[in-house]
């Protein structure tokens, strides 16, 4: 059985573009709280990279706790790895937690589909259960348990601009006008950016269902637009 190694901290480098969010908050202060009357009960995964320096693929909040904790060294497991595998594991070890934003999702799913690709040797697998082949989404699907639909659609999230996004994990729009929106370039994005502040209010699905359609046939613009956000809904809980 492998054993942690202690690491000073400062050797430890956050695991780069990773889509997971570290932020101060009260799961924060509890995970702090626990770090300091009870240590790191489970180590974090690394993997060794240049200046003797390792890269954190598990554990990026439990090195902030520690941080905050005091701690100068925490345990820590330690693989060697390429940077694709490096990201399958990431993922894989993340999207387990309880409370994971929109945002994180779709990013982590798409840096999986995105380092399976490149290794290659995962994107066309047997499953030996019913005699087919499956495709990188497929392969997610069966190991997360989503539809490999579900896993397209987080996806698609990550085509829209960071500020639409955020009204996305703050839980202002929902998931799938979000989805329907993520159909629109930046430029037709920024004007329902003005348009949902002028008329304080979030797209329903069917707004953005034509918003997407209209895009779709080249005919959206900021006039469209805002008639659109400015129709009175008759549900308001998405106001903003």
């Amino acid at each position: 059985m492998k054993t942690p190694e202690m690491i000073q901290v400062d050797k430890l480098k956050t695991f780069e573009n990773h889509p997971y969010k570290v932020e101060e908050n009260e799961e924060m202060e509890m995970l702090t709280q626990s770090i300091k009357e009870n240590g790191i009960l489970s180590p974090l995964i690394v993997r060794p990279i240049e200046n003797s320096e390792y890269e954190i693929i598990s554990g990026h909040r439990r090195l902030f706790a520690s941080k905050r904790a005091g701690l100068t060294e925490v345990p820590a497991f330690v693989y060697e790895m390429d940077r694709d595998k490096a990201i399958i594991a990431l993922v894989d070890s993340n999207l387990h937690r309880e409370h994971l934003l929109p945002s994180e999702k779709a990013f982590a799913y798409k840096m999986k589909v995105e380092a399976m690709n490149r290794q290659g040797e995962r994107t066309d697998l047997t499953c030996s259960q019913v005699g087919k082949r499956l495709n990188t989404y497929e392969v997610i699907a069966e190991e997360s348990g989503e539809s490999r639909n579900q896993i397209h659609r987080y996806i698609r999230l990550t085509n829209l601009l960071p500020e639409l996004l955020k009204y996305v994990d703050d839980g202002q729009i929902s998931f799938t006008p979000a989805v329907e929106l993520s159909y629109l370039n930046d430029i037709e994005q920024r004007d329902l950016l003005q348009a949902m502040e002028l008329n304080d209010c979030t797209p329903s699905l069917s707004q953005a269902v034509r918003m997407k359609k209209l895009s779709q046939a080249g005919k959206l613009d900021d006039d469209r637009i805002n008639k659109i956000m400015a129709e009175e809904k008759a549900n308001q809980k998405e106001r903003i």
